[in-house]
This record gives structure tokens, sequence and C-alpha cells, in this order.
């Protein structure tokens, strides 16, 4: 018995002192913070929009920095606000679109960008910088942009049939036009086919904008989210409102598909790089928004994502075909015309979704 217990205290003791080891190892290799905390200093998190980033471009910027990427993605930006308010996961990088850049800035979520830290700001267009929605840019920096427009397919359309959004309402489109699931951008379609800012705040002219998208719904085929894509390429409907990022992806999958940014107002949305206040890395922050700057990082990046790209640098090196194509590089005449969306707020934000629900309603 005396044996058995002098036996079990030197295990005992062996797995102490091995414990001790490795614990006196783990100090020599991380003396300050200790491994689990090291790991979340070289840890840079992002939020971002599904399939918004080139993966190949992450595992560069790990292997130039040393940074590993921790990233997630959300559909939608009111997704990406609650989250972030919410304030369980601490990101250090974020891509909301501009009135979400706009009501963040307002709620105080967001961390101001240190000019001295940036490098790469001369790449960028003087069209998409200093807008209103982020006066000097004192909270973001562009990341893609795009407009909305009209994809229509030549086997069922004709060249030159669509210029403007009253074309959609054609009879001869019947059953035959699929429509983005977004209530801002189906009620500014609305509006800007009246002439009326796709920002309007007033009462009667969204209720009219609403009674004039009832009578394009025999028109309507489907109002579809990201599946609009697949349709569209598998020849399901003759035309789509959609983005001209999406539309980008379509037409490379089918060579009938066409996309037309129609006369008049129209939208130009910005998607942005910001820094919420939740940042744990700042340097890891700074670093990456300084990679994505480098033009060929930036040129890259659009060729994968297929949306345009605000790097006047990284512009100049795309092919020539994209980047003189006017569909996704409007001139900027055309640019003139569009209407970059505000924040709104809640209450006439909420008045929008329900008009474009009563519309969809109406599709069942």
């Amino acid at each position: 018995m005396k044996k058995l217990i002098g036996l079990i205290v030197v295990v005992m003791l062996t797995v102490g002192g091995l414990f001790a080891i490795n614990s006196w190892l783990t100090q020599a290799q991380h003396p300050q913070t200790g491994t689990k905390q090291v790991t979340k200093a070289r840890t840079l998190t992002i939020y971002n929009w599904g399939d918004y980033i080139d993966p190949a471009l992450l595992k560069e910027f790990t292997k130039e920095t040393g940074y590993q990427v921790d990233y997630e993605t959300f559909d939608s930006n009111e997704a990406m606000f609650t989250k972030i308010k919410q304030g369980g996961t601490r990101y250090d990088l974020a891509v909301p679109s501009e009135y979400m850049v706009a009501k963040m800035r307002r709620a105080g979520m967001l961390e101001p960008l240190d000019k001295d830290k940036l490098t790469g700001l001369q790449n960028y267009d003087a069209h998409f910088m200093d807008r209103d929605f982020d006066p000097q840019n004192r909270y973001s920096l562009p990341y893609f942009w795009g407009t909305l427009g009209v994809v229509y397919n030549d086997k069922m359309v004709a060249p030159g049939e669509i210029k403007t959004w009253n074309d959609l309402f054609k009879p001869a489109y019947r059953q035959n036009i699929m429509l983005i699931d977004s209530a801002r951008d189906i009620m500014g379609m609305a509006l800007a086919s009246s002439g009326h800012s796709m920002n309007t705040t007033d009462q009667p002219t969204l209720a009219a904008a609403e009674g004039k998208l009832a009578t394009l719904m025999p028109n309507v085929k489907a109002i579809v989210a990201d599946e609009i894509k697949t349709y569209m390429i598998q020849d399901e409907a003759a035309l789509a409102v959609d983005y001209s990022g999406d539309a980008a992806e379509m037409v490379a999958n089918n060579k009938h598909l066409h996309y037309v940014l129609p006369t008049g107002i129209s939208n130009l949305w910005l998607d942005n790089l910001v820094m919420p206040k939740t940042v744990r890395n700042k340097t890891a922050a700074y670093a990456f928004i300084n990679f994505m700057s480098e033009p060929e990082h930036a040129a890259q990046n659009a060729e994968y994502v297929g949306y345009a790209t605000p790097n006047m640098a990284a512009k100049a090196r795309l092919p020539k075909a994209t980047r003189t194509n006017s569909a996704w590089y409007p001139k900027q005449a055309a640019l003139d015309d569009l209407e970059v969306y505000q924040d709104l707020g809640s209450a006439m934000t909420q008045r929008y979704n329900d008009y474009f629900l009563e519309f969809k309603m109406t599709n069942q």
C-alpha cells in the first residue's frame, strides 16, 4: 500500500513539474500578456458584406503583416448596425453604406480616422471623397461604389429599348421583370421615374410613388434578393432592376445580358471602410486600410468583386474594356444626375418600408 501511495506521489510530482515547465515556457515566449492575449493582439476582426473581398488578399495581408484576419459577414446595413451597437463582438473594421455611415456617426459609434496613419489617400477619386454623409472623410474611406440600373436580356429586349425608368412600365414586359428586394431602391426607382428625389420625405409624393409602383406589378415576375443573379443568368426574365456590381456578375456569365443606367435620376451608392468604437486593434486596422489602398490590391479586389473602385490608381490597372465601359464607370455627366441616399431617420425609413411592403403584398 505504501509503495502504491509512493508511486502516486511520484506521478503527481512529475505531472506538476511538467505543468510548471510548460507554464514557464509560455511566459518566456509571451512574458507580457500570455498566449491568448497576444493572439488577440495579432488578430484583425473585420465585419463586411458576404463575398465582398478577394480571399487571396486576406491571405496576402496576413503574409505581409503577420496579422490573422477574423472575417465575419452581414447581409444588411441594419443588421450590421444592430450587432455593432450591441457590442457583443469588438470589430476593428466594418463596411457600411453611405447613409449608414451618417447614422453611425451621429450615434457616436465610429472612431475618427487619424490621417497621419493613412497612406495612399492621393489614390482616391475626389468625386467619392468629402461627401455629405461624412464631410472631409473624418470617419470613413470609400471601398466600392456603383449604381442602380436595369439588366436586360437581348433575346427578349432589343438594345436601346430601355432608356428611362418609365420604359419598365410598358405592357410588353408583362410578367417579365425581376426586382431587387429593397424598399429604398424600389421606392427610389418609383420616385425617380416621376422626377422626384430618391430622398424625398414628402408624404403625398411617397404615396403617389407607391401608387405608381402598383401599376408596375403586372410586369413583375418576382421580387428577390441574391437569387436575382441566378434567375437572370438562366434567362428566367427579360429585365431586372439591380445594382451594377450584381449586373457585372450576370453579364460575365451570360453573353446576352447587358446593364443600362437609365437617364435622369438614379442612385449612386458608396460602401465605406470605418473603424467602430469597438476597435480593439487600431494598428492592424490602419495596416489593413493602407494595404487595401495600394493600387495593385484595390485593382485585384475590383476584378474579383465586380464593383467599381474609387481608387483612381487601381482603376488604371484594370482591363481597358472594364475601365472604359460606361455601364460600370459612367461618364461625369451621368454621375452628376445620381443621388446618394441620405439617412432619413427611423420614422421615415419605416414609412418607405411600409409602402414597399404594401406593394409586395400585391405580388402574392
